[in-house]
This record gives structure tokens, C-alpha cells and sequence, in this order.
């Protein structure tokens, strides 16, 4: 029997300027929202590799680079795009309702 998913309310899409991301903290989770061309991604903040804030690192089409080590990952898969990165991002499956993201774990 599969458990039932729940839907985490992160923030408004107004919160997050397109192009750009932002950090969000809730239920233990410390995420990055991103917003590409009105499309909205969600992915662990913290860089697998260091203590870097991917929230805060420069966005270049759909890859950020991490503020620490400067690796990068794609923001719609979490995949590793430029070392010393080896380990990729969790993603979040993004839900968005009534000008709200959420994600559902």
C-alpha cells in the first residue's frame, strides 16, 4: 500500500522574480526555488558537494552554478553539469495552485 503524498505550501510564484531563485525553509527541508520562464523548480539548497547555498549562485538558462566550489547543476533535473560536483541535487516534484508553489514529498 503506497502512502499518500503531502503537499508542502513553499511560497507565492510572485515571491520568486523570474530568472532568479530563493531559499526556503520548512518541515526540516532547506530548499531552493527557482523560477525559469515562469516555470517553477525546486531542489535541495545546499550543494552536495560543500556548504554552498544554490539559491544564491548565478543562473545561467536552466544550470546554477554553486556559490562554494563553483559546480553546477541543471535546475529542472538535479543532474551534475560541471565538477567538483559528483553527487546530484534532489529535485522536488512542484505543484502550482492558486499563484502558491508546492512541492509534494
Amino acid at each position: 500500500m503506497s502512502q499518500a503524498l503531502q503537499k508542502i505550501e513553499l511560497c507565492k510564484t510572485s515571491d520568486v522574480a523570474e530568472g532568479t531563485a530563493i531559499q526556503v525553509e520548512t518541515n526540516d527541508l532547506i530548499l531552493a526555488v527557482f523560477n525559469l520562464n515562469g516555470a517553477f523548480y525546486v531542489l535541495d539548497d545546499t550543494c552536495s558537494h560543500g556548504p554552498g547555498s544554490l539559491s544564491e549562485g548565478p543562473i545561467c538558462g536552466d544550470v546554477v552554478e554553486c556559490d562554494f566550489h563553483n559546480g553546477s547543476f541543471n535546475i529542472k533535473t538535479g543532474e551534475v553539469v560541471e565538477p567538483p560536483c559528483i553527487i546530484p541535487q534532489k529535485t522536488y516534484k512542484v505543484v502550482v495552485a492558486d499563484d502558491t508553489v508546492f512541492i509534494e514529498v
